[in-house]
């Protein structure tokens, strides 16, 4: 998420709590999860783990929870909680609209475009020209939507990323990162009926041109398609993960989340991908495999009880 316009780290340091250590004359341009920061940004780290992906990041203000070396040129926020400072941000810049009307008076609704009945269209939405949005659809805040988009019934577009910090001393455990980020749907795709899409935490979630989404399929946050992708009914794929361009993922295939999935893939149906995969391949299974190596499998798999009945004889 940009701010509106440049925010001193001095001022974002008195509004929660932080000691400011570094360059304190910095002004911050947003807000952003470390694997989408650019110059300007505010991110935060709070697992030691983590310390020097944050501090080698692009990232110009960091929000932590210990005193380190802080990089050249960069500021450190540091305060106890990073993670609660960062949703007390997100809220001070971003704050929750509430809807007045079904089509909000902020939204910008391109010439030929056509809503059904029943559509929602939030606060600040853009949406292109020549779309056809059908019953039943959610459009939540900050969408952004290209032309000649179609859109099927009961789709949700731009829902909250499912992100939650436990803290296992407090009686309810999950405390919920508030998302700031949008869902941008670029030019030429269709999404089917009862899909959800969730926005991105700080950025954005990114269904490239030409995409064909099946009904019943859920995209997490952040995730980032490519142009031309299609993508079969009950597949899901988890946040952070990018699929590249031309990728086919066939039904109920699950995603695992921060992979990539290289150009021209294919997924055959009910596969499981934990980890990222080459382009231009065939996959099979879970977790998944090269798909000719995997079917050879089953069919050994399958002559087990042949093969010990065998052994028994002897």
């Amino acid at each position: 998420m940009k701010f509106n316009e440049p925010i001193a780290v001095k001022e974002i340091a008195a509004f929660i709590g932080a000691e400011l250590v570094g360059n304190k004359d910095l002004q911050a341009t947003g807000i952003n999860e470390i694997h989408k920061v650019t110059p300007g940004d505010i991110s935060f780290v709070d697992f030691e783990k983590y310390y020097d992906t944050s501090l080698k990041s692009a990232a110009t203000i960091i929000i932590i929870n210990k005193l380190v070396e802080v990089p050249e040129g960069k500021a450190l926020l540091v305060l106890e909680d990073p993670f609660s400072a960062y949703v007390k941000l997100v809220k001070r810049f971003r704050p929750f609209e509430p809807a007045t009307k079904a089509i909000s008076d902020t939204a910008v609704i391109g010439e030929g475009t056509l809503l059904q009945p029943g559509v929602f269209v939030g606060n600040h939405v853009r949406i292109g020209r020549n779309c056809l949005i059908h019953p039943g659809v959610v459009i939540y805040d900050h969408t952004v939507i290209g032309d000649n988009v179609i859109i099927h019934g009961a789709t949700v577009i731009g829902s909250d990323a499912f992100y939650f910090k436990r803290r296992k001393n407090l009686e309810v455990q999950y405390d919920k990162l508030e998302s700031c980020g949008r869902v941008v749907i670029e030019d030429f795709v269709e999404i089917g009926a009862g899909c959800t899409l969730d926005k991105g935490v700080s950025g954005d979630t990114i269904i490239g041109k030409g995409t064909k989404l099946d009904n019943q399929i859920h995209i997490g946050h952040g995730v980032v398609i490519g142009k031309n992708c299609l993508i079969a009914s009950q597949a899901g794929i988890a946040g952070k993960t990018i699929i590249e361009d031309e990728v086919i993922i066939w039904g109920q295939a699950g995603v695992n989340k921060d992979l990539t999935i290289g150009k021209g893939a294919v997924l055959f149906a009910q596969s499981g991908v934990v980890s990222s995969l080459e382009g231009g391949k065939v996959y099979f299974g879970s977790p998944v495999q090269e798909a000719k190596s995997k079917i050879r499998e089953l069919a050994w798999v399958k002559r087990i009880p042949e093969m010990w009945a065998m052994l028994n004889k002897k």
